[in-house]
């Protein structure tokens, strides 16, 4: 497995179609690892695989465990992966927090079905359809988004709703200083 580089928001490659996977071969199970492995350094919750430069409908998704106050798990790492995903249901509204790690530092408010229905394959071709809510249907949205060349603040509809991270943290650190 390898670490792969994540582009940024200037890269022309973010903004283009990604291509339908028709051959399930090694190279894509290789593709998908080494996403998994670039997702887990990054420390982010998905990853497209247009953001590591390559052209395929191929995003993973890696929810992190949860625990209890005292340390002890009560859900395990969900790991998801998605080649030729489509969204078949969407239900609900909610504007929530969306960060992404092709555009570091920085989060914004952004509008997302709050539950969703997602069908497609797994890295051996095999079919797969998933649920979700929450974060794993915010989740899932935004990685099919980077798939048809669209960044998240293509979705916000105010400069209000779009801010640095390590500012609001500066000012908190002051805040809390005083």
């Amino acid at each position: 497995m390898t670490v792969r580089t994540i582009l940024t928001q200037e890269n022309p490659l973010l903004r283009r179609k990604a291509v339908k996977v028709t051959r399930f071969s090694k190279a894509v199970r290789q593709l998908v690892d080494d996403m998994f492995e670039t997702l887990d350094a990054a420390g982010g919750v998905g990853l497209a695989a247009p953001q590591i430069g390559v052209l395929q409908r191929v995003f993973v998704v890696g929810l992190p465990a949860e625990y209890d106050d005292d340390g002890n798990e009560i859900s395990p790492q969900e790991d998801y992966v998605l080649i030729n995903p489509e969204i078949i249901f969407k239900q609900g509204e909610e504007e929530l927090v969306e960060g992404c790690l092709s555009i570091p530092g920085y989060q914004g408010l952004v509008r997302r079905a709050t539950s969703v229905v997602i069908k497609g394959q797994d890295e051996y071709g095999r079919p797969v359809r998933y649920s979700g809510e929450g974060l794993l249907a915010q989740a899932f949205q935004h990685e099919l988004d980077h798939l048809d060349g669209v960044l998240y603040i293509d979705h916000l509809d105010s400069q209000n709703k779009f801010w640095a991270v390590e500012q609001a943290s500066e000012e908190d650190a002051e805040d809390s200083a005083d």
